[in-house]
């Protein structure tokens, strides 16, 4: 306690009576003693006694603001106020001493104390004015714990002290934003909703002041007021979203905004599990990417790998505002030069390439695209990283993706050295993944050859297979591309010039090519005998099948070749049959074939049919000179006659097609058909043991 002389000095300046009244239960009381303290504060001032006024607030601080009793903190915050109103215009030298009792009484027990606190500092704020900024963080803090206060009129009489202080610092030269900026940060993360409220309130405030630069600060709360996007409170959402919106259009006016920082705080947000977030988050990338110039050049990847899964999104208007940031984003002209990278963007698009959803998917692989058009030696450098997802883009569930996967691969297959590489993995893909073959295998090569050249394909393809181990496999790929070359339309330039080919070379030339890999089908051969008019060989690669040839697979590919010959893409070779005079190879390859098929089966009744419209005149000549075809020999005796023991020699040399050597091609043929024949022996040969004995399998 106090020393006697203390004790006597306090009486001498604050009366006993008033004392007493100071710390009544009654308000009425209180209030009188401290009208009492405030008179003799203004004699003191007036008479210019410093050290007696000190005193009296020391006093007040230590007997009352300080006391254990409710009743005593009351009548010593209400005292000190009233002890500023005396000073007057004399209060700033003295606040360091009446301030941090009061802002101290707005954490006390006692909810009446904290109301009466509040009432004070309003108070005492209102006399002092500017010169309160000096206290102004400890105010921020108390007043940001008050507007959460559990009893609501501590929290109403909060609202208003805070609307006063809000006043002063927004008409106060000294203020400083940069020093306000921590406060504000570190509560920006706070859940309650009266906190946030303040917090809002404040920023707007603040942001509405033309001197403050609020903006400049806005990458240290933005990612807050993003928080408060998905609060519970409609209208504490209703606050940020006008407070985003105040600063997006700020932005929108200002010449110097820091979009790097934010750009990053957007993408993290852009892939909210709130909906309203996302939205909100992608409409300001949308618009930074318009306005942000090469500062965002090095974000470029960041703010991609947050626009293409929005793409997809759930909601329409994110995947509307996604899109059109996605056309923005891409019709910009950068280069490496100017912080363009060309490999991370490469590599968020690879990324995105595994995206649950067909949109997303699609927009990634035309940035590749893209890319592979503006900076080619750049993705280039980049292409080990992406082609192993590129091919197995080419197992994707969308026909639209596999064509744009395909444009791609197309584009990278530009180099030579680059397009040998994809139809090795090509076929390696083939191999080792049937379903893909049947699924997609006709899409896949058609599209490559309307993008690639179809001759340069088919050469690649057959150069390849011609020399793959895995037979059962070389087969069935080879039955394929003898199929899409038989039907396809991308492939018609192609058949015409094996059409031509008894005449021109390059048709010789693609024929040969292509023979070496189809011998791994009997009937793709005799096909691309068929569709290059080479009849005579036809005939004798059919005489050369021997028993095992003749299995259900082989019937399966003959009941497709015969039903492909009553299509469009052998009219020609169905006319020629009005001259069999002129074409006895054609009638004996297809009597061949007549002969190999079971006569139960419908592609025999085809044939059988076919075969009995041939005539038996020749219509060669004109006019009405319709002679017997020919020349009355029968038809047996005429194949006699030309065919005696089909001497490989002498068939060389009768052949139409100059320059090729077809019993070269036949040995070719045989060989690889031998191959096919010891590969099944052995299989055979391989179940039959395994069946018969008890023995673990060799793996």
């Amino acid at each position: 306690g106090f020393h006697r002389t203390d004790m006597a000095d306090a009486l001498s300046l604050i009366p006993a009576a008033v004392q007493r009244n100071l710390s009544d239960k009654l308000y009425e009381k209180r209030k009188y003693a401290a009208l009492e303290i405030e008179n003799t504060v203004k004699n003191l001032a007036s008479a210019g006694d410093h050290e007696k006024l000190s005193k009296v607030i020391d006093i007040l601080v230590k007997e009352f603001a300080k006391s254990p009793q409710p009743n005593h903190r009351k009548g010593g915050v209400l005292a000190l106020a009233a002890v500023t109103v005396g000073l007057s215009s004399a209060a700033p030298q003295y606040l360091e001493q009446i301030v941090p009792p009061v802002i101290d009484s707005f954490l006390d027990q006692d909810s009446r104390v904290r109301y009466y606190a509040c009432e004070a500092l309003y108070n005492i704020a209102k006399i002092v004015r500017g010169e309160f900024i000096f206290f102004f963080n400890q105010i921020f803090d108390a007043l940001c714990k008050l507007s959460a206060d559990s009893d609501p009129s501590v929290q109403s009489a909060a609202h208003v002290l805070d609307g006063l202080v809000k006043d002063i610092v927004t008409e106060s030269d000294e203020f400083s934003v940069e020093e306000f900026i921590p406060l504000l940060k570190e509560r920006m993360n706070v859940l309650n909703p009266f906190v946030r409220r303040f917090l809002v309130e404040w920023i707007t405030v603040l942001d509405s002041v033309p001197d403050f630069d609020m903006l400049g600060f806005l990458p240290d709360f933005l990612d807050g007021l993003f928080n408060m996007l998905s609060d519970s409170s409609h209208e504490i959402r209703q606050h940020a979203v006008s407070a985003l919106s105040e600063f997006l259009q700020e932005i929108k006016n200002s010449p110097s905004v820091d979009y790097g920082r934010m750009a990053e705080i957007l993408v993290q947000r852009a892939s909210s599990p709130d909906e309203f977030t996302r939205l909100t988050a992608i409409t300001w990338i949308n618009e930074f990417v318009k306005l942000g110039g090469d500062q965002l050049v090095r974000y470029y990847a960041d703010i991609l790998g947050a626009i293409l899964p929005c793409i997809s999104d759930k909601n329409e208007k994110i995947r509307e505002v996604a899109r059109e940031t996605n056309e923005e984003l891409r019709s910009i002209h950068v280069e490496p030069s100017d912080g363009f990278d060309v490999g991370a963007i490469l590599s968020v698009a690879k990324r995105q390439l595994s995206s649950d959803h067909e949109a997303t998917r699609i927009e990634a692989l035309n940035w590749i695209s893209a890319l592979l058009n503006k900076h080619r030696a750049e993705v280039m450098c980049f292409l080990y990283d992406i082609f192993d997802t590129l091919l197995k883009a080419l197992s994707d569930s969308s026909d639209d993706v596999v064509l744009l996967v395909l444009e791609v691969h197309a584009g990278i297959a530009k180099d030579p050295q680059h397009f040998r590489h994809l139809i090795v993995f090509l076929i390696h893909n083939f191999r080792s993944d049937s379903s893909l073959l049947e699924r997609r295998g006709a899409l896949i090569i058609r599209r490559l050859c309307v993008l690639l050249d179809a001759e340069r394909v088919y050469r690649e393809l057959s150069t390849i297979l011609e020399g793959e181990d895995n037979l059962d496999f070389a087969s069935t790929m080879v039955q394929a591309l003898n199929l899409i070359l038989l039907t396809s339309s991308e492939l018609s330039k192609l058949r015409n010039l094996l059409r031509g080919s008894l005449v021109n070379r390059e048709g010789k030339e693609l024929l040969v090519a292509l023979y070496a890999s189809w011998c791994h089908s009997p009937m793709a051969i005799i096909s691309l005998c068929l569709l290059s008019q080479a009849y005579q060989h036809a005939s004798v690669v059919i005489q050369s099948l021997v028993e095992e040839d003749m299995n259900v697979k082989f019937f399966v590919q003959l009941d497709k070749l015969i039903r492909l010959l009553e299509t469009p893409i052998f009219a020609y070779l169905r006319l020629q049959l009005l001259e069999p005079g002129r074409y006895p190879w054609l009638l004996k390859t297809l009597y061949g074939l007549l002969m190999l098929l079971p006569q139960q089966s419908g592609a025999f009744r085809i044939l059988q049919t076919r075969l009995k419209t041939v005539p038996t005149y020749s219509f060669s000549g004109g006019g009405d000179q319709i002679s017997r075809a020919f020349s009355g020999v029968p038809f047996s005796q005429y194949m006699m006659h030309h065919h005696e023991d089909g001497d490989a020699e002498d068939y060389n040399i009768n052949s139409s097609h100059q320059g090729i050597n077809f019993a070269a091609r036949l040995q070719q043929f045989e060989n690889v058909q031998n191959q096919h024949r010891g590969q099944a022996r052995s299989k055979e040969n391989y179940s039959n043991s395994t069946s018969s004995s008890s023995t673990s399998k060799v793996s």
